[in-house]
């Protein structure tokens, strides 16, 4: 049996939607026990954020897994069970896509943008930001390469 294509995966998902302050929000349930929800601003049909979440291993529901747009914060609630996290503080990527572009976007840059130069890596298809200072090396890959942070 073949395996279906993603147009065919989408088509075949239970679909739920819903206008809601400015938004379309689309909500997928794949046959695979996968879900996706899509948010899209209203004016511009643009996608604000695609988040992805599967099924755990004791068959629960995992956490919502942030492919494109702001990460949430969490809600002050019980505690997290990681004992260790990044800070809060660290630079975020995200990935933010338009109709004619695909954008990266990052947030909590700790120094002035004009102390940050940003190359491209053709080889290993990344872009590459650094400061002048050289504190600080980050890299954010196109989704297929093997970029690493230095």
């Amino acid at each position: 049996m073949a395996v279906p294509s993603w147009l065919e995966r989408l088509q075949a998902a239970s679909k739920t939607a819903l206008l809601q302050d400015g938004k379309r929000k689309i909500h997928y349930q794949f046959e695979d026990g996968k879900e996706m929800a899509e948010e899209y601003d209203m004016k511009t049909s643009q996608l604000l954020s695609r988040r992805w979440r599967e099924k755990n291993t004791l068959g629960g529901t995992g956490k919502w897994q942030v492919e494109v747009g702001d990460p949430t914060l969490p809600l002050l609630g019980p505690l997290e069970t990681e004992l260790i996290k990044e800070s809060s503080s660290n630079p975020v990527f995200m990935r933010k896509d338009t109709l004619t572009s695909f954008q990266w976007r990052i947030r909590n840059l700790p120094y002035p943008k004009e102390v940050y130069s940003v190359t491209v890596e053709k080889e290993q298809r990344c872009c590459v930001i650094r400061t002048t200072n050289k504190k600080s090396i980050k890299a954010a890959n196109s989704g297929d390469g093997d970029c690493k942070t230095q």
